[in-house]
């Protein structure tokens, strides 16, 4: 049998720590837990989401095979949320995969370093 392991933590690479941790408590109220220059954190002792500079790191062109990965965030009005976080920082790319028809089911946002995140509606 295969030793279960618990995530304990999400390590995003950036050229600013404590300005993406702050971006990220805003857009999540998750608690900033550490903040320096070459480090940050932000979370809620089960949830984390830590930040670890690397100055020459390229956000990637979306959409592109370089994607690497995205986060998901559930709230309870998309196209407010985005407007929201989009004065936070975000920027809204004109490539929108969850918007057809002009119905918006979820958008999709990079925060101020490039990385990508959807901001996606509650559950019904």
């Amino acid at each position: 049998m295969t030793t279960k392991a618990k995530l304990i933590a999400f390590t995003i690479d950036c050229a600013e720590p404590k300005k993406l941790a702050a971006f990220y408590h805003e857009v999540t109220g998750l608690d900033i837990q550490y903040s320096e220059d070459e480090y940050a954190a932000v979370g809620d002792g089960t949830t984390n989401i830590y930040f670890g500079r690397v100055p020459d790191r390229e956000p990637v062109r979306w959409p592109s095979p370089g994607k690497q990965f995205h986060l998901d965030f559930r709230v309870p009005d998309v196209e407010r949320a985005a407007e929201e976080y989009v004065k936070l920082g975000a920027t809204k790319p004109e490539f929108q995969p969850g918007v057809t028809d002009g119905k918006v089911g979820w958008i999709v946002l990079q925060d101020p370093e490039g990385h990508l995140f959807c901001v996606c509606p509650e559950k019904s």
